[in-house]
């Protein structure tokens, strides 16, 4: 199994005509993902060829499911027309929509997260690289050559984070890899992906990543304590960010002791989620936590 994306999922791709959406849209078909059209109405009716897949152009998201069945969609529009890109596909009833685009202002993502929650649409992102499932689909920017298939479920707010991190566990493998991005309204959270995770029974450990910036980790913790009986393994970016700065995403600002890397990893380990100080511990500690749950220890 996996969470969110699977190999029945269809997928559709908004502004897969541009220069961006036309190299994730090659790179997901590689990876076995059922792209099964793209959205662009000034260039509705046409087919754009992939190798050996020729990829249906539709003029409307709704155009676009009521001829394949599409079921998720991944936005590779400019900044200026995501909130309309997400919010025309919540209106067709998409049932996940995976928002790569990075720089869209604060006050469109609150819009556009709020209306597609309203509609039943699960928001990945925005500013995130998507999500895989390894050996099934890929929708976003993810290497899918970088790991396999296995028992591990991933959340992470750093796209970076997330490709070493698979790639250091990667004789592991993974059922489901989340980049839930890093900006300051996202639609789907690590809470969301511990629940879908600690739900899924191909799911043995999960490994959480944040970074500064926020109280998401915090939060995070009181969830594991409450709800997850499953080994989470975590890992917190910017131990040496200095305080007061906003570093790198743009969710990423410390006040005081509030958002610092040390504080989240403080709320974590106290409900028994072991971080490492480097990713290469974390994947150490990982492989530590399988052998000892495999071992009944």
């Amino acid at each position: 199994m996996a969470i969110y994306l699977t190999k029945e999922s269809k997928v559709l791709v908004q502004g897969m005509t541009g220069g961006e959406g036309m190299k994730h849209t090659r790179r997901m078909l590689a990876a076995g993902t059922d792209v099964v059209g793209g959205v662009n109405p000034r260039k509705a009716g046409r087919s754009v060829d992939f190798d050996d897949r020729a990829v249906p152009v539709f003029g409307s998201v709704r155009e676009g499911i009521e001829a394949t069945g599409a079921d998720v969609s991944v936005v590779f529009v400019p900044p200026a027309f995501a909130k309309a890109a997400v919010v025309e596909a919540a209106d067709a009833g998409i049932g996940l929509a995976v928002v790569i685009t990075e720089g869209i202002p604060v006050h469109d993502s609150v819009a556009f997260t709020t209306y597609a929650k309203g509609k039943g649409t699960r928001i990945v992102g925005p500013n995130c690289p998507g999500l895989i499932t390894p050996g099934q689909a890929n929708a976003g920017i993810i290497p899918a050559d970088i790991t396999k298939p296995g028992r591990i479920g991933l959340v992470s707010k750093s796209g970076t984070l997330t490709y070493q991190l698979m790639y250091e566990l990667r004789d592991i493998g993974f059922s489901t890899c989340v980049g839930i991005g890093g900006d300051p309204v996202v639609g789907t959270t690590h809470i969301d992906c511990l629940a879908a995770f600690q739900d899924d029974p191909d799911t043995e450990l999960i490994v959480l990543i944040g970074e500064i910036g926020g109280d998401a980790e915090e939060r995070a913790a009181a969830y594991v304590r409450d709800h997850v009986t499953k080994p989470v393994v975590g890992y917190i970016a910017g131990f040496t960010a200095p305080e007061g700065k906003t570093m790198g995403h743009a969710g990423a600002i410390v006040s005081g002791s509030s958002g610092t890397a040390r504080a989240k990893k403080e709320a974590l380990e106290a409900v028994g989620v072991q971080v490492g100080d480097t990713p290469t511990e974390t994947a150490r500690l990982v492989l530590a936590r399988l052998e000892a749950s495999r071992s009944g220890t």
